[in-house]
C-alpha cells in the first residue's frame, strides 16, 4: 500500500503546518504534496516557505503565492465587506514587505499543476493536483459545483484534488472515462476532492485539515484528516505582528 498526503492553504500559519507535518510523519506517508497558498494572513511566511523547501515537498503556486511572487496588484473581492477588504489589503502588503528575496524567488518558480500516475491491478489511474481548478488558481470549485463542468475538467483524469476554497470534501461521481476492455478491474467512479486548509479553515472550527490517500491493490481510499493545533500560538503571533487583528479575531471566534 502507498500513502500520499496532500495539503493546501497554509497562509503563513506555522503552528498549524507543524501539526500537519508531524501527523504525516507519524503515519509514514510515502509522498507529500502541497497545493499552494503558503503566504498571507499569519506572520510566518518565511518560516513556512523554508519548512516546505527543507523537506523537499512538491508544491504548487497558489493565487496568493503568485501575487506575492510577481507583486501583482491587490484587487478587492466582491464577497468581502469593507472591514475584511481593508484587513486583506494590510495583510498582503505585510507579506510583500517582510518576505525574504529567496523565498519570493521560490514562489515564482512553483508549478501550477502536478499529474501523478499509478496502477491498480493493471488499470492505469491518474491523479491531477491543482490549487483552484484545472483552469485557474483563482477559481473556486465547491462540493455542489455543476456536474457537467466537473466532467469537463476531469475528462483526462480519474482523481482531481484541489484546495483554495478552504472547505474540504470528497465527491464521488460515476465515471465517464473510457475503460480499457482488457483490464482486469474497471474504474467505475471518478473522485473530486478538496483537501481543505491547513492554516485558515472556513469549516467552523480552527482545525488543520489535510488529505491522506491510501492506494493499494484493493483500490483507493481517501480520508480527510482534521487536527487541533496550537491556535493560541497562532493568535498570539498575529497580534504581535503587522497582520491585522481581524485574522486573530476570526480564530478567536471559531474556538
Amino acid at each position: 500500500m502507498s500513502l500520499i498526503a496532500i495539503f493546501s492553504d497554509v497562509h503563513g500559519n506555522l503552528p498549524a503546518l507543524r501539526t500537519v507535518l508531524n501527523d504525516i510523519k507519524k503515519r509514514k506517508a510515502d509522498q507529500v504534496y502541497c497545493l499552494g497558498d503558503l503566504v498571507d494572513f499569519a506572520p510566518w511566511t518565511n518560516e513556512v516557505i523554508e519548512t516546505i523547501k527543507s523537506l523537499k515537498i512538491s508544491c504548487l503556486m497558489g493565487n496568493h503565492d503568485e501575487r506575492i511572487a510577481f507583486n501583482h496588484d491587490i484587487i478587492p473581492l466582491k464577497k468581502h465587506n469593507e472591514l475584511e477588504t481593508a484587513a486583506r489589503l494590510t495583510a498582503i502588503n505585510h507579506t510583500k514587505r517582510t518576505i525574504k528575496e529567496d523565498c519570493k524567488t521560490y514562489l515564482a518558480d512553483l508549478p501550477r499543476q502536478i499529474k501523478l500516475n499509478f496502477n491498480i491491478k493493471g488499470v492505469p489511474v491518474n491523479m491531477h493536483l491543482v490549487h483552484g481548478s484545472t483552469r485557474s488558481n483563482e477559481e473556486y470549485i465547491y462540493e455542489d459545483h455543476d456536474l457537467k463542468d466537473l466532467y469537463k475538467m476531469m475528462d483526462q483524469t480519474d482523481i482531481l484534488i484541489m484546495g483554495h476554497t478552504h472547505e474540504s470534501y470528497i465527491r464521488t461521481i460515476p465515471s465517464v472515462r473510457q475503460i480499457i476492455p482488457s483490464a482486469r478491474t474497471q474504474i467505475t467512479e471518478q473522485i473530486a476532492i478538496n483537501c481543505g486548509s491547513v492554516g485558515r479553515s472556513k469549516e467552523g472550527k480552527p482545525l488543520a485539515t489535510y488529505l491522506l490517500m491510501a492506494i493499494s491493490e484493493d483500490g483507493i481510499k481517501p480520508e480527510l484528516i482534521k487536527l487541533p493545533y496550537q491556535v493560541g500560538k497562532a493568535i498570539k503571533g498575529i497580534l504581535e505582528s503587522g497582520i491585522p487583528n481581524f485574522y486573530a479575531d476570526l480564530l478567536i471566534n471559531s474556538i
